[in-house]
């Protein structure tokens, strides 16, 4: 089975990282009572970490390195498409080189936390101004119209959505059918516009 390709904001990782882990974390609060007993009171979930170890290989290394350090500096929190974990919104918060790095050959580590409105699908399901569009109104009847693409054997959303000029999120705004971007079936009918 091949993955789809890593991807945060508009940096494609040109293959994925050789190493990933996730965190999960829910915060407690230990309350003594009398007697030597003590309370919990669960505070809720907190963020992801969601981690990750790779390496550049060969002519150029060192310059995909660069362009990957220069998301990191980009502000603001992005969308993260990884081809397993769930689609999230997360802020780059690490990026570290495991070794001195050569012009064709770098290892790094990276981090990513999830932003506070937690994990989702990516996807918002919208409607049309005034809830009707005279052919069905609903969200899967708004997938049939306009211009569509018939997905093929090894495409991606993120492929598509660069072949048709949109942005990944847009395109996956486009389709509310589509409930995990990371998996679209062939044969399976995408609008475009």
């Amino acid at each position: 089975m091949r993955l789809s390709a890593m991807r945060y904001k508009d940096y494609v990782w040109p293959h994925n990282p050789r190493v990933y882990s996730i965190e999960y974390e829910r915060s407690m609060g230990a309350w003594k009572v009398p007697f030597g007993r003590y309370q919990l009171q669960d505070l809720g979930p907190g963020h992801r970490v969601m981690r990750g170890e790779g390496e550049f290989v060969g002519e150029g290394a060192y310059e995909e390195f660069k362009r990957l350090a220069t998301v990191f500096y980009s502000e603001g929190p992005g969308l993260l498409v990884h081809p397993v974990w769930q689609t999230a919104n997360a802020y780059f918060v690490e990026l570290s080189l495991r070794m001195e790095p050569r012009p064709d050959y770098v290892r790094y580590t990276f981090a990513f936390w999830e932003g506070y409105d937690g994990h989702s699908t990516g996807i918002e399901v919208t409607t049309p101004a005034g809830g009707e569009d005279g052919g069905g109104g609903t969200a899967a009847g708004n997938a049939a119209a306009g211009k569509t693409h018939t997905v093929r054997q090894g495409e991606t959303l993120w492929g598509i959505a660069q072949n048709y000029g949109l942005e990944l999120t847009e395109l996956i705004r486009l389709n509310p059918q589509i409930k995990n971007p990371n998996l679209i079936v062939v044969g399976e009918k995408v609008r475009v516009a």
